[in-house]
Protein backbone atom coordinates (compact mmCIF):
# COMPACT_ATOMS: atom_id res chain seq x y z
CA UNK A 1 0.00 0.00 0.00
CA UNK A 2 1.76 3.53 -0.91
CA UNK A 3 1.78 6.10 1.01
CA UNK A 4 -1.52 8.13 -0.34
CA UNK A 5 -3.74 4.87 0.35
CA UNK A 6 -2.45 4.96 4.03
CA UNK A 7 -3.13 8.16 4.25
CA UNK A 8 -6.52 7.94 3.25
CA UNK A 9 -6.90 4.80 5.64
CA UNK A 10 -6.25 6.56 8.49
CA UNK A 11 -7.92 9.49 7.74
CA UNK A 12 -11.31 7.16 6.98
CA UNK A 13 -10.95 5.44 9.60
CA UNK A 14 -10.93 8.83 12.11
CA UNK A 15 -14.11 10.20 10.72
CA UNK A 16 -15.48 6.62 10.57
CA UNK A 17 -14.92 6.59 14.39
CA UNK A 18 -16.29 9.98 14.29
CA UNK A 19 -19.67 8.98 12.80
CA UNK A 20 -19.91 5.93 14.81
CA UNK A 21 -19.78 8.68 18.10
CA UNK A 22 -22.09 11.04 16.68
CA UNK A 23 -24.62 7.43 15.88
CA UNK A 24 -24.43 9.06 12.32
CA UNK A 25 -23.44 5.39 11.42
CA UNK A 26 -23.52 2.10 13.30
CA UNK A 27 -21.48 -0.62 13.58
CA UNK A 28 -23.79 -2.51 11.61
CA UNK A 29 -24.08 -0.63 8.27
CA UNK A 30 -19.96 0.07 8.92
CA UNK A 31 -19.17 -2.62 5.70
CA UNK A 32 -21.69 -1.46 3.23
CA UNK A 33 -20.22 3.02 3.82
CA UNK A 34 -16.57 2.62 4.60
CA UNK A 35 -15.38 1.66 0.91
CA UNK A 36 -17.33 4.70 -0.34
CA UNK A 37 -16.36 7.01 2.43
CA UNK A 38 -12.71 5.85 1.89
CA UNK A 39 -12.94 6.72 -1.83
CA UNK A 40 -13.85 10.18 -1.18
CA UNK A 41 -11.13 10.62 0.83
CA UNK A 42 -8.21 9.38 -1.43
CA UNK A 43 -9.93 10.76 -4.56
CA UNK A 44 -9.74 14.54 -2.63
CA UNK A 45 -6.08 13.55 -1.41
CA UNK A 46 -5.14 12.95 -5.52
CA UNK A 47 -6.92 16.14 -6.31
CA UNK A 48 -5.19 17.70 -3.57
CA UNK A 49 -1.84 16.35 -4.86
CA UNK A 50 -2.35 17.11 -8.41
CA UNK A 51 -3.47 20.68 -8.08
CA UNK A 52 -7.34 20.07 -9.32
CA UNK A 53 -10.28 22.15 -7.51
CA UNK A 54 -13.59 20.62 -7.29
Amino acid sequence: MDKDSKEALQVTKELAAKFIEARTISPANFAEIFPSMFAVVQKTILKSQSGEKE
